[in-house]
């Protein structure tokens, strides 16, 4: 118990950071391109508690963190925020716009990854290698990475499906878009299996190719 309540220390702050930027990003950048209903929901912010979504973003995280430390594996984070409403038809170009309005979650994470790359690097030139900041920062990183990872597979609702959902010709963007009602069922399905792990692997391995460069 002693140990899990020590993951969540350290892990806490990080997600708490990586699901509101993630979700204000999607609002911001849908408002630059002409939809104000992110603004207008007061969901274009930093408060941490207008993304939370109490299932997702704590009970679901929290059980699975515990059901994999009671099975003796490593911890294990998976879960969700409550999404930034977004109204493509108000988008000045829906369907392209789609595109950089999805985009702009992962690409918050990658920059937020990069960010607690550049405190780890403080860190280690101040010669701390280890203690609660080091491992916050660690966590901070992996966080980030696999949220941007997850949500750049192409599923929808996922961003990834959303963004495959731009680049496809409209007839077929419509028939894509046709899974979205089972994408969380395929998502959870793929995790029980192990596959979503392996599907993550390369967008992880970019990633983590991308933070090196600022260590």
């Amino acid at each position: 118990m002693t140990d899990l309540i020590q993951t969540i220390a350290i892990y806490a702050i990080p997600v708490i950071f990586a699901i509101t930027l993630h979700e204000a990003a999607h609002g911001y950048v849908a408002r630059m391109l002409g939809d104000p209903t992110a603004e207008q929901a007061g969901r274009i912010t930093l408060n941490p508690m207008k993304h939370i979504d109490p299932i997702g973003t704590l009970l679901v995280p929290v059980g699975i963190l515990l059901m994999s430390k009671l099975m003796g594996g490593p911890g294990m984070l998976f879960g969700w925020a409550k999404p930034v409403p977004v109204d493509f038809g108000r988008l000045r170009r829906p369907k392209k716009d789609m595109l950089w309005v999805a985009l702009a979650g992962p690409a918050a994470n990658l920059f937020m990854a990069i960010l607690w790359v550049i405190s780890m690097r403080l860190y280690l030139a101040g010669g701390i290698q280890e203690g609660y900041w080091y491992q916050m920062a660690m966590a901070g990183i992996n966080v980030n990475l696999v949220l941007m990872a997850l949500n750049l597979l192409p599923i929808p609702p996922l961003d990834g499906g959303r963004i495959v959902f731009s680049l496809l010709p409209n007839r077929l963007a419509w028939q894509y878009s046709r899974i979205e009602p089972y994408g969380l069922m395929i998502v959870l399905l793929l995790l029980v299996t192990d596959v979503l792990w392996m599907l993550m692997q390369p967008i992880l391995q970019l990633g983590t190719a991308i933070v090196t460069w600022f260590l």
